[in-house]
């Protein structure tokens, strides 16, 4: 049996490249699809909520419907899923009004959620503090006066650069994920934590960076503990920049600057770069250290496996 839940954490943790499949909007959420979709090529599914809808009631289905069709071949329970969430990353305030989606997205037993319009590291911190709870201590500024201390009145405090608050995401979403994932809600409660921050943790959070704020910001947000994976996004950054045509390679070279500073600030803080690959680019991507591969061709990811030399089943 596989040592771990999230079959995308596992591959990560052995610097093999991991492969999604998902659009960012019109994924079907029934009990049916996630049945048909348990036995995908990919290592993990991309649900879009940003532009898709957000039903839970069909995600909770969906999820159930790839339990049921498990396990896979690699031996996980499911494929790994990670939702696109329908909240712009654009300031801490606005992120923590809307921490409820992120709580009802993780109730349902996915594995990881992508921020996108990630534009400053507060809404970064503020994103990974609502996904975590409060008795997780990895990462929390030392600095900041203890939960016996805020009992007798000390204020929170605002953490220092590079470090979180206490997680804020509440008890009661255990049961319902728990038998996602195989386990207890006690074990649940342990374990369902941002990776790589704690080695143990089997969440997946990531961040796209998709205006010139959030280039521009790019190092102090993949500062953050908590973030598994980042990505430029192409899309919006080039609407942002007048293009009205989705920007593809050979990029404009104001774009093409983008996503180099943001893979180098993923591999110099050890985070998994994400882009999108072909069967002609997949062998240079993984040369050029991208660990998150968006592409919706087996080949692609066939290639990239045995470039890799990967042993897990698919």
């Amino acid at each position: 049996m596989p040592a771990r839940i999230n079959r995308a954490i596992d591959l990560l943790s052995q610097d093999q490249a991991i492969y999604y499949v998902g659009a960012h909007s019109g994924h079907v959420l029934t009990r049916a699809q996630g049945r048909a979709d348990a036995g995908t090529w990919a290592d993990y599914i991309n649900v879009g909520m940003e532009h898709g809808a957000f039903d839970m009631a069909g995600l909770a289905e969906y999820m159930a419907g790839l339990v049921e069709a498990g396990p896979t071949r690699s031996g996980h329970r499911c494929p790994a899923v990670i939702v696109e969430a329908p909240v712009n990353g654009i300031d801490a305030a606005h992120v923590r009004f809307a921490a409820w989606q992120f709580r009802q997205i993780l109730g349902r037993g996915v594995h990881g959620i992508l921020l996108c319009q990630a534009e400053t590291a507060g809404a970064v911190r503020a994103f990974v503090e609502a996904c975590r709870y409060p008795h997780q201590p990895a990462g929390v500024d030392p600095a900041l006066p203890s939960p016996l201390a805020r009992l007798d009145g000390a204020a929170a405090g605002e953490p220092a650069a590079g470090t979180l608050g206490r997680g804020t995401r509440g008890r009661g979403s255990e049961g319902s994920a728990a038998p996602v994932w195989g386990i207890t809600p006690e074990e649940y409660l342990r374990r369902a934590d941002p990776w790589p921050l704690n080695p143990e943790g089997e969440l997946l959070l990531g961040v796209k960076l998709e205006s010139p704020e959030g280039i521009a910001q790019c190092e102090r947000i993949l500062d953050v503990p908590g973030l598994g994976f980042a990505e430029m996004g192409p899309g919006d950054l080039g609407l942002s920049l007048g293009y009205l045509s989705l920007q593809r390679e050979p990029y404009p070279p104001e774009m093409q600057r983008a996503r180099d500073r943001v893979l180098a600030a993923c591999r110099a803080r050890g985070i998994a770069f994400l882009e999108g690959g072909s069967p002609g680019t997949v062998v240079t991507r993984l040369d050029q250290g991208v660990r998150v591969i968006a592409d919706h061709m087996e080949d692609s990811a066939r290639l990239g496996r045995a470039h890799q030399g990967r042993r897990m089943p698919v």
